[in-house]
């Protein structure tokens, strides 16, 4: 089941990644690394916390052999 409205206070996949301007793809990856985590929904259809998804855009990420370095302006 699609949310029209995710609760109050958390955001889809797809949303997340809309407000911090990502992919949904990487808003998926940060979970699998652990960068953030769910705050309920099911394991198809998770919802975050806003405050959560923020947090993760500026927070450090590892890195990984071979990863390619990403320019800052």
């Amino acid at each position: 089941m699609e949310y029209v409205q995710p609760p109050a206070g958390t955001l889809t996949t797809s949303l997340a990644a809309l407000a911090v301007g990502v992919q949904p793809a990487t808003v998926r990856d940060w979970v699998r690394r652990g960068i953030l985590t769910r705050c309920g929904g099911s394991p198809r259809r998770p919802v975050f916390r806003v405050e959560d998804v923020q947090a993760a855009r500026s927070a450090a990420k590892p890195t990984r052999p071979g990863q390619r370095a990403v320019k800052v302006a």
